[in-house]
């Protein structure tokens, strides 16, 4: 795996962070089906969208195994977005297994040969 390609990856994991969260902060309180048509959720549809053609672009070019691997870094990227910029809490078993996730991939990308 290319540092490109690392870069990539990881440039698609957090346009879908991003856009995940957005959808969070459009979603908050909504009643009706028209409050969803909103600002947050539609630039959240267009970032979790560049994310994705992003990620399928990278398949074209490495292993499912490998990229597929990096859907793992969306999840701690909304864990960390949803406690750093919506206030939700933290603990300590969340926080172990944001890490073991890290680790996951630090050895993946590590046994992929990222040049």
């Amino acid at each position: 795996m290319t540092r490109q390609t690392l870069f990539l990856l990881i440039s698609a994991a957090f346009s879908a962070a991003s856009g995940q969260i957005l959808f969070r902060i459009g979603s908050r309180g909504n009643e009706s089906l028209h409050a969803y048509f909103n600002i947050p959720i539609f630039i959240g549809l267009v970032l979790y969208a560049i994310g994705t053609t992003v990620w399928i672009y990278v398949l074209s070019k490495e292993t499912l195994v490998n990229v597929y691997a990096f859907t793992a870094l969306t999840f701690v990227l909304v864990y960390l977005g949803s406690v750093f910029l919506l206030g939700e809490h933290i603990d300590t078993g969340k926080g172990i297994g944001i890490m073991l996730v890290l680790l996951g991939l630090y050895l993946i990308t590590r046994t992929s040969g990222v040049a």
